[in-house]
């Protein structure tokens, strides 16, 4: 179990690009997983791209067109995880640890083909255990991996957490740790507000409506992983050698808080078509195409207008700022089908949302979040709910403000 170390056990870390943002902070990563190999323990180390890195890959390409090709994409991104894992395992040889550095693809981690976002549908871990038993530390390149017939792809933004639990699950590592710029999972984003608090531990089900809401600690795919295979895992800091956070199947006790945490997503954007023809199947064929397109539309509201003339609708929905772009164009390319009169785009929200398993048999929660919001005149543009999260989306100015008094008002 995560935080519990059994003697000569098999481990799966990860380093996120922060722990890995320069040749000292490698430097250090190497010497950490050294002390952990010299107590006996075998490891399969997870890295990423060195921090910036990828970003500015990305910059380059669209320095060159606005929407490179996403095969080209993966083939360009892919590059800044094997820089790391080279030094990684160069920074080991320096301590006299033997290493070997794996790209993905080298791994046996076979995905979809959906480019840019794709999915692990399977990891042969037989090259692994082989370096494993001949004494070696093994350095995975996250993030990537490719389809059966050889194209190279990535898993999208966060994707190392994926890969790191994806490979505690095919190797049945005796622990998974996620190494990252921060002691664990707090109560909110501690660069946002101050008052924030570490969990100790925190349910599958918390922590990935945490992780989909826009805090950074984790990716999303990941920790639904972790639950669909029951991989406990251990969120801590590579900078130091404090416990972290324990993130695990939800138990009894856990459901006496009602608000886990607050959560601010400035990585949202919406999308409104005005005039859209109120009749049967028309939502259906604008979401089709969006998904067929691999966008994931995140929160939807329609309005039904109750004037004379025939029945239309506005439809607002969000995405991710990144898909923006993509988004517009299938909606334009929609036009001569479906004849809504204009399409509006709106960058500056953010999107606000508490989380708590507690809130399945607590009423309420909902109003006084709104209460709140209200008493501080923050006007809410869209609200969406399930069984443990309400999320509202705000004016961006207002956003950051919003999620202090939230926090303030649920958990002190």
């Amino acid at each position: 179990m995560a935080g519990q170390i059994p003697t000569m056990a098999l481990i799966v870390q990860k380093y996120g690009g922060t722990s890995v943002g320069n040749l000292d902070r490698i430097k250090n990563v190497a010497a950490r997983v050294a002390r952990c190999r010299a107590e006996g323990h075998q490891l399969v180390v997870v890295v990423s791209a060195m921090s910036g890195v990828t970003d500015g890959l990305i910059k380059l390409a669209k320095e060159i067109m606005p929407l490179p090709s996403e095969r080209e994409m993966d083939v360009l991104l892919a590059t800044g995880e094997q820089q790391t894992i080279a030094l990684t395992a160069m920074a080991l040889h320096a301590l006299d640890v033997p290493a070997v550095s794996l790209t993905g693809a080298q791994a046996g981690i076979l995905t979809d083909g959906v480019h840019t976002k794709a999915k692990i549908d399977n990891i042969t871990p037989k090259k692994l255990h082989a370096l494993l038993d001949a004494g070696n530390v093994v350095i995975v390149a996250g993030f990537q991996g490719e389809t059966p017939d050889g194209q190279i792809t990535t898993l999208g933004r966060g994707g190392s957490d994926l890969t790191a639990i994806a490979l505690a699950a095919a190797i049945k590592a005796d622990v998974c740790q996620i190494y990252t710029d921060v002691d664990g999972v707090y109560t909110a984003d501690p660069r946002i507000v101050p008052a924030a608090r570490k969990l100790e531990v925190i349910s599958y089900d918390e922590m990935l409506e945490l992780a989909s809401l826009g805090a950074k600690v984790m990716q999303s795919r990941s920790v639904e992983f972790a639950k669909k295979f029951g991989v406990v895992f251990e969120v801590r800091s590579s900078l130091n050698d404090h416990p972290g956070t324990i993130v695990k199947e939800e138990s009894k006790s856990m459901e006496a808080v009602v608000v886990r945490g607050v959560a601010l997503d400035k990585n949202q954007a919406k999308v409104t078509l005005v005039g859209v023809p109120d009749k049967p199947g028309i939502a259906a064929h604008i979401f089709k195409a969006l998904a067929d397109a691999t966008i994931n539309v995140d929160m939807i509201v329609q309005n039904v207008s109750h004037g004379t003339g025939a029945p239309t609708t506005d439809l607002s929905f969000t995405v991710e700022k990144a898909d923006l772009l993509k988004a517009q164009k299938v909606i334009e390319g929609l036009q001569s089908t479906i004849s809504f009169r204009e399409v509006i785009a709106a960058e500056k929200i953010g999107k606000i949302s508490i989380v708590g398993v507690g809130m399945r048999g607590h009423s309420g929660v909902a109003a006084k979040m709104f209460e709140v919001l209200a008493r501080d005149g923050v006007n809410i543009d869209m609200i969406s709910t399930s069984e443990i999260k309400v999320s509202v989306v705000v004016d961006l100015a207002k956003a950051e403000p919003a999620m202090k008094a939230l926090h303030a008002a649920f958990i002190g």
